[in-house]
């Protein structure tokens, strides 16, 4: 790590302060925390092993700290009600016009086919690379690979290769369909 010019924080040492500490007690400003010390390796080690965070915390406190869902029941403040009243955050009443939050969820959530089948999300994206709707059975899945192949083989387009990789991936999504358990 390059020091970029500053010296260790630590009176009296002129290594390079290659390492940030946290600023001083009482060093914050009206903008916030203080600026960071900046230290050389040895002094930044020393700070570390004195650090202690329950320093002046009561015993009471030390355990309060340390229980597994400590800071957990605290409500953030995006979540709180505390001021709302029973309205809740501001963002409760947002306003979706195009319906365009709620209907991908309803989308995902809906029954695809008619027979009942689940299609994963590789099925999904899987179908729209040979371009069928998700209620495609096994004979309309061969018979649309078929016609895709012909379409991208370089035999078929007098050797021109620059649909190869369009046919690779429709090589690819008709093999794991295939398989998926929608098409068995």
């Amino acid at each position: 790590m390059e020091a970029q010019g500053r010296v260790c924080a630590e009176p009296g040492c002129e290594e390079p302060g290659e390492f940030r500490a946290p600023p001083l007690e009482g060093a914050a400003t009206s903008n916030g925390p203080g600026a960071f010390r900046w230290m050389c390796l040895d002094h930044v080690r020393a700070f570390n092993s004195r650090y202690n965070f329950f320093d002046g915390m009561t015993a009471d406190e030390i355990h309060q700290a340390q229980r597994p869902m400590a800071g957990w029941e605290n409500e953030t403040r995006a979540f709180a009600r505390a001021g709302y009243g029973d309205q809740g955050p501001r963002w409760a009443d947002f306003n979706d016009p195009l319906d365009a939050i709620g209907a991908r969820y309803r989308r995902e959530a809906a029954p695809e086919r008619s027979d009942g089948k689940p299609l994963s999300g590789q099925d999904r994206a899987s179908l729209k690379v040979l371009g069928l709707a998700a209620d495609a059975d096994r004979p309309a899945l061969r018979k649309r690979y078929s016609e895709l192949v012909r379409r991208y083989h370089p035999d078929r387009n007098g050797g021109d290769r620059s649909h190869e990789a369009m046919l690779q991936s429709v090589i690819a999504a008709y093999q794991q369909l295939r398989q998926a358990p929608a098409f068995v």
